[in-house]
């Protein structure tokens, strides 16, 4: 798993290099002089935003499964994998880390991991569905009509798949499936989940559309949401280093295809990423007492050891 991360992270780092040698490198630079002050402080205020309603999001689901968590422990766990996701390829080291942490005996144990892992999947099917209608509305009745025609066959198979659970499934697969219903599905939890995810993908859409104004995309904002909105569906891709690549590629040739000039599509998704790690900057805090928690356990085990009787 590792070395195959490593190896998407490797494809990535060649399609950068690839659309820089195609497109240049101008459009990125003047877009990068271009961020001032203003800029960054929107970032971080939209960033604040998204970790907060992911952290709620969390929040939610974590205690309809019975593994509660309080929202400072949530909100910094966020921006630490946020941070984490932004700098590691596959872009899922953060969350991977987050639900091993919460799934550890002392922390809510094998309903914290779930719960976590839930979260992650709900919200990012409610964004992947958001987007794809948008994308789908801007092509016209026909597009809206083909993602509803998905949309329905996708919550078909599911309906089957959790009709069909309870005869086929082994108990672990049954868990997860009850899991999900009750955190996903369910009247207490499912509207939650949905309004939250919707208003993080309202925060990265306005973090990329101020990218792309600031790489000097001029487009109306009709013409350039959807867009971006694909260039988001691209980091989904598990062929990045946190985000970068498919990104970048998908955004430049969504642009050339409106009749836009992609070298503005490359640097709004260059952009988008620099001012996306700004906005995970506040994670660097809680990284940095995780470790100095770590440190400190560490020598109180020692000290605790150093003082017990040998054994012999």
């Amino acid at each position: 798993m590792r070395g195959r991360a490593w190896v998407g992270g490797a494809l990535a780092a060649a399609v950068l290099v690839l659309l820089a040698e195609r497109l240049g490198t101008r459009a990125v630079l003047s877009g990068l002089r271009s961020l001032d002050p203003g800029a960054i402080i929107a970032a971080l205020a939209l960033g604040a935003v998204a970790a907060l309603a992911t952290a709620t999001r969390w929040r939610l689901v974590a205690r309809a499964l019975g593994a509660p968590v309080p929202m400072p422990a949530a909100l910094a766990d966020v921006y630490r994998a946020q941070l984490v996701n932004s700098v590691l390829p596959a872009g899922l080291v953060g969350d991977a880390h987050r639900a091993i942490a919460h799934g550890l005996p002392g922390s809510g144990g094998r309903a914290g991991f779930r719960a976590v892992v839930v979260e992650r999947v709900g919200g990012q099917a409610v964004v992947v569905l958001a987007a794809l209608l948008l994308i789908a509305g801007s092509a016209g009745a026909v597009g809206i009509g083909f993602a509803l025609v998905v949309a329905a066959l996708a919550a078909g198979a599911l309906s089957r798949g959790r009709a069909g659970a309870g005869r086929r499934a082994r108990p672990g697969a049954r868990g997860w499936c009850a899991d999900a219903r009750t955190a996903l599905l369910s009247r207490a939890c499912g509207p939650g989940v949905v309004l939250l995810s919707l208003l993080a993908l309202t925060c990265h859409l306005g973090m990329f559309v101020l990218a792309a104004r600031v790489a000097g995309a001029e487009a109306p904002l009709g013409q350039l949401l959807p867009l971006l909105t694909a260039g988001l569906l691209a980091m989904s891709i598990p062929l990045n280093i946190g985000g970068w690549g498919p990104r970048e590629g998908v955004t430049a040739a969504a642009f050339g295809a409106a009749g836009l000039d992609p070298a503005a599509g490359f640097a709004a998704a260059v952009l988008f990423g620099v001012l996306g790690l700004v906005s995970c900057l506040p994670g660097a805090l809680a990284l940095g007492r995780s470790w100095d928690g770590n440190r400190t356990r560490s020598r109180r085990r020692g000290r605790h050891d150093d003082h017990q009787p040998a054994r012999g």
